[in-house]
């Protein structure tokens, strides 16, 4: 059991930088897939960007790529996703979520473990 525990998110105005970490509770010893995922009122969740154990890769969703950027410390166990010039369109809850093993990186039913969410809210 992979338990997840993200940090607080934040409210800022368009244009500026934030931070996410994710921990997770054990560490993992086979290559899992951690990928940050999205979800605004009234929308689906929506897949923002993975990393990849295997081979330290990363992917990203064309809404923010060139924007944030997802990194994992393998001694802290620890996922983050560095937020930059953040858009009003940005403002969603914000989820963590872990997988032993995908076949599709940015659908939700394949990750067993989930962070508990956190909000980051984007003002213009």
């Amino acid at each position: 059991q992979v338990k997840l525990l993200e940090s607080v998110g934040g409210s800022m105005q368009a244009g500026g930088s934030l931070i996410l970490s994710c921990t997770a509770s054990v560490y993992t010893v086979s290559n899992y897939v951690y990928t940050w995922f999205r979800q605004a009122p009234g929308n689906d969740r929506e897949w923002v960007a993975s990393f990849f154990d295997s081979d330290a890769s990363t992917r990203y969703s064309d809404s923010v790529k060139g924007r944030f950027t997802i990194s994992k410390d393998n001694a802290k166990n620890t996922l983050y996703l560095q937020m930059n010039s953040l858009k009003p369109e940005d403002t969603a809850l914000y989820f963590c979520a872990a997988s032993e093993s995908v076949l599709v990186p940015g659908a939700s039913y394949e990750y067993p473990y989930w962070g508990q969410g956190t909000q980051v809210t984007v003002s213009s």
